[in-house]
């Protein structure tokens, strides 16, 4: 990897630790990680959010937590209220799993109903980003993964976002293509890519994807971002290094 394209990722990076084993102190690490290097997101459990929060006070790193995940249960009230607890300590951005079992039974409604629900409390004075998991490993089929979208983006979502890592399945190029391809023609809207990122080969293969579907410009940490939790010290090293 370049160094010119590693310094392209960096921005685009939502820095993650979603393992059950994650610790106080692990966050504490990433706090520092996030700020050296300039990160779009820190995203972390519901738990950790108030440390991080106080942590990355002052600096541009936001903190993002997920909510539904990674179930994506159907419990609407369990939602709300979990994600006004995340607001309150210092959220800036939700990245909540889509109920997607609903819409492969065919019930499109009790899907869009939660995104909704969610997104009501999440405006804030500074707009909270939601960003809406699709779980695209279980939706499989590529018409199913662009409906998921499509409801996403008009139930109020920012971002629509591959998968929670916690499926046997996770993000594919088919599936980022399909999620590119209704950003595109809805208008609006961005795409995260998260789950089975393990090299800078990957991320650097889809940032390729969104230049070749948007156009080279498009990219930014307003409309695309890379969730992963293995990556950053390689991208460090790589724009460090000039590799």
């Amino acid at each position: 990897m370049t160094r010119a394209t590693a310094e392209r990722i960096l921005p685009l990076l939502d820095l993650t630790d979603l393992a059950d084993t994650c610790t106080a102190t692990r966050i504490d690490a990433l706090c520092r990680d996030a700020r050296a290097g300039g990160v779009a997101a820190l995203c972390v459990w519901p738990q950790f959010v108030s440390q991080a929060a106080r942590a990355l006070a002052g600096c541009p790193v936001r903190v993002a937590t997920v909510i539904n995940f990674p179930a994506g249960a159907e419990d609407v009230a369990r939602a709300v209220d979990d994600t006004e607890a995340a607001l309150r300590d210092g959220a800036h951005e939700i990245d909540l799993v889509l109920p997607y079992r609903a819409l492969l039974r065919g019930d499109p409604d009790t899907a869009r109903g939660l995104v909704e629900a969610v997104r009501e409390v999440c405006p804030g004075t500074t707009r909270t980003c939601l960003k809406v998991i699709l779980e695209t490993g279980a939706l499989a089929a590529p018409e199913t993964i662009a409906a998921a979208s499509r409801l996403a983006l008009a139930a109020g979502a920012d971002f629509i976002k591959t998968s929670t890592g916690k499926t046997p399945v996770s993000a594919t190029p088919g599936a980022v293509q399909t999620m590119l391809g209704v950003v595109r023609a809805v208008g609006r809207g961005g795409v995260k890519i998260s789950g089975g990122l393990r090299t800078l080969a990957d991320a650097a293969a889809y940032l390729a994807l969104a230049d070749r579907a948007m156009g080279p410009d498009w990219a930014s940490p307003a409309t695309f971002r890379i969730g992963a939790s293995g990556l950053f010290a390689a991208l460090m090293a790589a724009r460090e290094a000039g590799a």
